[in-house]
């Protein structure tokens, strides 16, 4: 292939040509949803300018408040891929049941899961936001599927991808055959490949948290982050610089370009929820991403991708990226579970801390 040259579609027909099992529908599907992302864009990149900012005034199935730019996204999905014939049904992370084919148009054997707008909660301030897809092949009766249908475990994607909304745009896809990048020249109006055989470096000094749930995480992501945050002085040796974007698009997209971990930890916020990100439209397309370029993907204590979904907008613990971190992180899991962790103790509350007690 043609560094720069060589387009989405050009690729998936080399991957059929290798892969006989990608053949039929399923390059059709991905160029529907490759026109959906580039609607999105468009949006994104007018703001304003379109009226697309702001809230829409209604909620999510999660109870979370919907930008306008959430439901649009969630719109071109459905405008672009429910018509093609690939697809059985969808599901959305923004809609409570699935999304069969309306009546009259042709059904295919797949099923599409997706997040239409990621990171929404950057749009107004001009941040990063990006779109998650999941391609499952529909087990059932492709005329009447239902949710069962949907409820594989990551192990069964046929495909995974995002597109981000950045300075540039980015569509990032894996077809189990590696990760690859395509950037959007937006002169010509194609997705042209960029970054070919993506991988995520097996070391790293930068993880990704949201230090502001410190107090509710469990004991061994406390142990690990303070391990990172003690620097050259502490047992790792080395200084650690910490991000966080509060997209889980741009934080991945981050660790495949240069590595690093993405931590959203089970924690004791909520007792009901064991964790935040949901395992469908989020964790499991992601981790295939990651596995894929050489990363790993784990709950803190199972593999993300093994999950056997129990419900369509289940949650689940994430922690992902570099191999040789998430490798540690899973060891913290099982040593705290097994009781044979060191105790943990805040710095802050140290003998040479302005907190330091006289007892």
């Amino acid at each position: 292939m043609l560094f720069g040259r060589t387009n989405v579609n050009k690729f998936l027909v080399e991957e059929q040509r290798r892969n006989p099992a990608l053949a039929g529908d399923f390059s059709m599907l991905v160029s529907d949803i490759v026109r959906s992302c580039k609607t999105i864009a468009q949006s994104v990149s007018r703001g304003a300018l379109a009226g697309v900012l702001g809230d829409a005034g209604s909620d999510n199935v999660q109870g979370e408040a919907q930008k306008k730019l959430d439901v649009l996204a969630n719109e071109s999905f459905l405008h672009h891929c429910e018509w093609g014939g690939h697809l059985s049904a969808l599901a959305s992370e923004e809609m409570e049941e699935i999304y069969p084919i309306p009546a009259g148009n042709p059904r295919g054997a797949y099923l599409l899961v997706f997040d239409p707008l990621d990171g929404s909660s950057n749009i107004d301030v001009n941040l990063s936001v990006g779109s998650i897809f999941s391609i499952l092949r529909c087990p059932g009766n492709i005329e009447t599927p239902t949710v069962d249908d949907f409820l594989q475990p990551g192990t069964q994607q046929v495909a995974a991808g995002y597109a981000i909304y950045g300075p540039a745009t980015m569509l990032v896809l894996t077809v189990g055959n590696g990760v690859h990048g395509f950037t959007l020249d937006r002169e010509i109006g194609e997705f042209l490949l960029t970054h070919p055989d993506l991988k995520v470096p097996a070391e790293t000094g930068e993880f990704a948290i949201n230090t502001s749930n410190e107090r509710f995480w469990e004991p061994p992501v406390r142990r690990y982050v303070d391990e990172c945050l003690a620097g050259k002085t502490g047992e790792r040796g080395k200084d650690f610089n910490m991000r966080w974007i509060a997209s889980m698009v741009a934080e991945v997209h981050r660790i495949l370009m240069r590595g690093g971990v993405f931590m959203y930890p089970r924690d004791t916020k909520d007792p009901s929820k064991p964790g935040r990100l949901r395992l469908m439209y989020e964790a499991n397309p992601m981790a295939m991403i990651i596995e894929q370029a050489g990363g790993l993907a784990s709950t803190g204590r199972q593999q993300i991708l093994t999950i056997a979904p129990d419900s369509l907008h289940q949650r689940v613990p994430v922690i992902l990226g570099s191999r040789a971190e998430v490798e540690r992180l899973v060891r913290y899991h099982d040593e705290y579970d097994r009781g044979e962790d060191k105790p943990y103790s805040s710095p802050l509350f140290g003998t040479r801390s302005l907190f330091a007690s006289d007892n």
